[in-house]
């Protein structure tokens, strides 16, 4: 599990293929990697990956086709800087919100509007997890713990302070760039309570507006 908040920057300096996979190595000058262990999860850019290789400023993990398909790893190439955030500690402060490293889709940053204190994101979500997407909700960008501040059908705004653009790859945005997205995982199970007993014999895509009034979440 991970909290969202960025512990340093890396680069990817490898890309092999392996067959369909890839193994990746990431390269960060900045990441304490003197209590990392063979096996042990990292975050890269949102994505959880386990570390098969290790030295004293890079780590080496295996990327399944699944994975590139579905995140934004069909878009990295070596010289792509990456978030990065070592799994979390029991006794760590919990300064995010909970994040599985398990990405939902993937968003495309749709404009950047820089103001006196801040920089104005909207990020255009696939259609599916719009309605995971809440006002004030938390959601997972590259593996960055942020809050949304403004949402438009399945598009989300972002206020960005100097420091987040500074210590991630958000400062590298552009418009067009695209972004690994992880819903709330409460918004998620309660989803999935929400079936009750029909759980068992529903596909969670069949809950529609007719669902949800027929069992009494809208009137």
């Amino acid at each position: 599990m991970f909290t969202g908040i960025i512990e340093a920057v890396g680069e990817i300096s490898a890309l092999d293929n392996k067959g369909d996979d890839i193994r990746l190595t990431v390269q960060s000058k900045t990441l304490d990697m003197s209590d990392v262990h063979l096996g042990d999860s990292i975050a890269t850019n949102g994505v959880c990956l386990t570390v098969v290789e290790k030295g004293d400023d890079y780590y080496r993990a295996d990327v399944s086709a699944e994975t590139i398909k579905y995140t934004g790893f069909a878009n990295y190439s070596a010289g792509s800087r990456v978030n990065l955030e070592k799994a979390m500690r029991t006794d760590s402060r919990f300064g995010g919100h909970i994040v599985s490293g398990h990405v939902d889709g993937v968003g495309h940053v749709e404009s950047i509007v820089e103001h006196t204190r801040y920089v104005e994101v909207w990020v255009k979500a696939p259609d599916s997890l719009a309605k995971y997407i809440a006002h004030k909700g938390s959601i997972t960008v590259d593996g960055v713990s942020l809050t949304v501040n403004e949402v438009k059908g399945a598009s989300f705004m972002l206020w960005l302070i100097p420091h987040t653009l500074k210590e991630t790859v958000i400062g590298d945005y552009k418009v067009g760039t695209a972004v690994n997205l992880e819903v709330d995982v409460i918004a998620r199970y309660l989803e999935r309570l929400m079936l009750g007993d029909k759980a068992a014999h529903t596909d969670t895509h069949d809950i529609s507006l007719n669902f949800l009034a027929e069992h009494g979440y809208l009137k």
